[in-house]
């Protein structure tokens, strides 16, 4: 008995040291961000600053408890999307306690990040194309604390799988990252072999983000989600803005007569009369739709008069959930394609499978 019990000691000690001379093998950790960046992490984390908020999305899918690493965050996805905060707090209630590092300008506060003593910011590639930025950048770094970029908005299709394996060393949480993003690669493959066996082309298509019946319109280019129109063989009206979008006139849309409308907002009227997304009821998002395309320019489109009017969560492209918003425009713009095809489930999978919070509501709809 004495014997077994020294073996049984024995063993605990070399697994405990075995465990300790991996973790030191692991650190530190040199890895490239979405910006080609080469960024070294010195030791595993455990006091990160979020430069947007909206990356809470992103470590909630691979870690279960992701506010026990927050030194810090920024207030966009509590200021633009209060009904996700809400389900965050009320399963993370110190996520209401945790520093608010944005200041009055709209950028990043040195002072209070300087006091919040973080091991590592992880910000979004759009942050860190601005001026603000690239301040923040810079004052993080002198300071000696690693910045990583993350992509989930510019090039979804190309950066969300990786970006999450990404994270997942970083937060050593690799088997939970890499099944998301096996998971995302699976559905998004699905995609892109179906429409190349059916190179026959979709609708036009015009995605504008938070409609206003005062004005016309800003829409969607080819890049960010965007994308997930072109992977289903549709033809974005304006593929002759700049990826990322802009200001498309009343006549121009009149002369482009799109067969498909889709529209993109946020919850509870924010930016737009339109609200879907978290908290949001189906009839809701359904009503508030319909009431968008009311507007004389809408109302006489070909897409709006054949019932092909579609709505969408706007912060798609800000969060690695984009996969459920491809499927969305799979089912819409080609629906002989893809009837099999249902982000309801996957968004059902994922919430089983990854969510450390469940995410509810009505992220997409369809007029008819």
């Amino acid at each position: 008995m004495i014997v077994k019990r020294l073996f049984l000691l024995t063993l605990g000690l070399f697994l405990a040291f075995a465990s300790i001379a991996k973790a030191q093998e692991r650190w530190p950790l040199t890895l490239t961000d979405a910006l080609g960046r080469q960024v070294t992490i010195k030791a595993k984390p455990k006091a990160i600053l979020l430069g947007s908020g909206f990356n809470l999305v992103a470590l909630s899918l691979i870690h279960p408890d992701p506010v026990s690493l927050l030194a810090g965050w920024s207030g966009d996805m509590k200021g633009d999307n209060p009904e996700i905060y809400k389900d965050f707090v009320a399963k993370f209630p110190a996520l209401a306690d945790v520093p608010i590092i944005d200041d009055s300008t709209g950028g990043l506060s040195f002072e209070t990040i300087l006091s919040l003593k973080a091991d590592l910011a992880i910000m979004a590639n759009w942050q860190a194309d601005s001026e603000l930025g690239k301040r923040a950048i810079d004052y993080l770094e002198t300071t000696g604390v690693p910045v990583f970029i993350v992509d989930f908005n510019s090039d979804p299709m190309k950066n969300t799988p990786g970006n999450m394996r990404l994270l997942g060393k970083i937060l050593e949480r690799e088997e939970q990252a890499n099944a998301f993003a096996d998971f995302y690669e699976e559905h998004l493959k699905r995609i892109i072999d179906r429409v190349a066996a059916h190179p026959e082309p979709g609708p036009t298509v015009l995605m504008d983000a938070f409609p206003n019946p005062d004005r016309c319109c800003y829409a969607y280019g080819t890049g960010g989600l965007g994308e997930f129109i072109g992977i289903t063989g549709s033809r974005n009206i304006t593929d002759n803005l700049p990826r990322q979008g802009g200001i498309v006139s009343s006549e121009y849309l009149i002369a482009a007569d799109p067969q498909v409308y889709i529209a993109t907002a946020s919850p509870g009227g924010t930016y737009s009369a339109f609200s879907v997304g978290p908290g949001v009821t189906a009839a809701e998002a359904r009503k508030t739709l319909g009431e968008a395309v009311e507007s004389p320019v809408l109302a006489n489109l070909s897409a709006v008069q054949k019932g092909r009017v579609h709505g969408l969560w706007n912060f798609f492209n800000a969060v690695p959930l984009n996969i459920l918003a491809a499927e969305a425009f799979a089912r819409w713009l080609r629906p002989e394609l893809f009837a099999d095809v249902d982000p309801d489930e996957s968004l059902k999978e994922i919430n089983e499978r990854f969510a450390a919070v469940p995410f509810n509501g009505s992220y997409w709809i369809s007029l008819k």
